[in-house]
């Protein structure tokens, strides 16, 4: 697995070829707004390192992959969603053409805010 794929509109994205609204970035994780949201906060954490899913994680992605997932709760508070158990976001992660994956880089939706959303 390489750490980018040239051809990847996520690296892209991570390289700053491509303009994003950033939420967050440290060596290994960058979040961003959802160009097409589906609810009032929506937006994505990548790892920087290029996996094309979480088909594709391994053993040596564990920490990466925590480090995702503790991230999302604090990013979806700063970002507006409302704090557990009233408010609160969903994690979504598509897998495979089956799963309604689109972009070949794995990622995280987080989503939340005040219902309804336009999708989900």
């Amino acid at each position: 697995m390489s750490v980018t794929d040239e051809n990847c509109i996520f690296c892209k994205i991570i390289a700053g070829k491509i303009p994003s609204r950033k939420v967050y970035e440290d060596e290994e994780l960058f979040a961003f707004h959802d160009i097409n949201p589906w609810a009032p906060v929506h937006f994505l954490i990548i790892p920087k390192l290029h996996i094309p899913s979480v088909a594709h994680a391994t053993s040596e992605h564990e920490g990466l992959l925590g480090r995702m997932m503790l991230l999302a709760p604090k990013l979806a508070l700063q970002e507006g969603c409302n704090p557990y158990p009233e408010g609160g976001f969903r994690i979504v992660t598509n897998t495979g053409a089956e799963g309604g994956q689109e972009v070949h880089h794995m990622h995280w939706h987080v989503m939340g805010g005040p219902r309804p959303w336009l999708r989900g």
